[in-house]
């Protein structure tokens, strides 16, 4: 396969991927998905995990990828993981916090398939969603 068609099936899968952002950070939501959505992914954005789980349990399927930031008021990211894996078990999520660190995670009940701290650069965001997607 030469490099253009390469391309062209990477886009075209990306397009397919839903991804839901969660981030009660308006700049940062909007900026994770502005780097996703410049890829080709299908990203659906949410301030609260409340309306998230509302979302995810109307949705005909699950997202391809939950991010979730952690800190968030009445529900943490873990715990919406935590929800969102009762209805779909095999649902993968990227943790993103500049609260606390992976340390801080062990130990508890849900545990995110990846985890990236606070501040991130665009290219560690991309490196994690890729790698999660492609397991």
């Amino acid at each position: 396969m030469d490099e253009a068609n390469t391309k062209k099936t990477e886009t075209t899968q990306r397009g397919r991927a839903l991804i839901y952002v969660v981030d009660d950070e308006p700049m940062l939501l909007d900026l994770a998905a502005v780097i996703l959505r410049t890829l080709g992914y299908t990203v659906a954005t949410f301030r609260a995990p409340e309306a998230t789980l509302q979302a995810y349990r109307a949705a005909a399927m699950p997202p391809a990828l939950l991010i979730t930031d952690y800190a968030m008021g009445a529900m943490n990211g873990l715990e919406l993981a935590a929800a969102c894996r009762k209805i779909c078990p095999q649902q993968k999520v990227l943790l993103l916090s500049g609260t606390v660190g992976v340390a801080d995670l062990q130990g508890g009940p849900t545990w995110p398939d990846q985890f990236l701290a606070k501040p991130y650069q665009p290219k560690q965001l991309v490196n994690a969603v890729e790698s999660l997607l492609a397991a």
